[in-house]
């Protein structure tokens, strides 16, 4: 039961390629590179499920009539992430780092087109 003096908090879960987030108004989050300039607005469709506080909306793949306009921050390298490997006794090592590119996006608004 929800008490009267509780927000109602409208939420969504995206998909971007091949990641899903849970995210609300104003949530910043992290995503693989995307090609889009920083200060620019993107519009993103792909949403699996839909919840306005009252009701959930489940989509067969995708939820019809709801979208999610995100701002891009900024973009940036992610912590370096070293890969070692060695074979013992014969004198055989490998290390490799990688950083992977991402871009920060921030929520602006989920509108419902229906």
């Amino acid at each position: 039961m929800v008490s009267p003096n509780c927000e109602v908090i409208m939420y969504v879960i995206l998909e971007i390629k091949g990641s899903q987030f849970k995210v609300g108004k104003d949530t910043e989050f992290d995503t693989n590179r995307l090609d889009a300039a920083v200060g620019k607005s993107i519009k993103i469709k792909d949403i699996l499920l839909f919840s306005d506080g009252k009701s959930v909306e489940i989509g067969s793949p995708h939820v019809k009539g709801v979208e999610v306009v995100c701002d891009v921050v900024k973009h940036f390298r992610g912590k370096k992430v070293i890969a070692y490997k060695y074979k013992r006794r014969h004198n055989e090592r490998r290390k490799k780092g990688h950083r992977q590119d991402l871009t920060r996006l921030k929520v602006n608004e989920i509108k419902q087109t229906k």
